[in-house]
């Protein structure tokens, strides 16, 4: 196996972080929970949200968390790209919409 920047068997030790600040781990895991609880939306869908959210955050640990996970829950490789290509679009509007502060800059700066 190549070796990479991002160790794959750190996934397994997330919950490790609460070691050095238990009560504020603790209340993440809480929340995370929670988050991922059914809900208005079901656990499959937001599974899918949460596997686009990891590629445009860019975590190749979520990305093989909701991977794994999407798996579990039935989720097709198709619908598993559409959603990265449903982040993805947001991610390029995203910079996109932000030429218009360049451009609104640009223009000041010219006059």
């Amino acid at each position: 196996m190549a070796k990479t920047y991002y160790n794959p068997d750190d996934l397994r030790k997330f919950g490790e972080i609460t070691e050095w600040s238990e009560e504020l781990g603790n209340k993440f895991f809480d929340y995370y929970g929670k988050v991922f609880e059914e809900g208005a939306l079901s656990a499959r869908e937001k599974s899918l949200i949460a596997l686009a959210v990891s590629h445009v955050v860019k975590c190749p640990y979520c990305i093989d968390a909701y991977t794994k996970d999407g798996l579990q829950r039935g989720i097709t490789k198709e619908e598993m790209m559409e959603a990265v290509h449903a982040g993805a679009a947001i991610e390029s509007g995203a910079t996109l919409v932000h030429g218009v502060q360049m451009m609104n800059k640009y223009d000041k700066l010219s006059m």
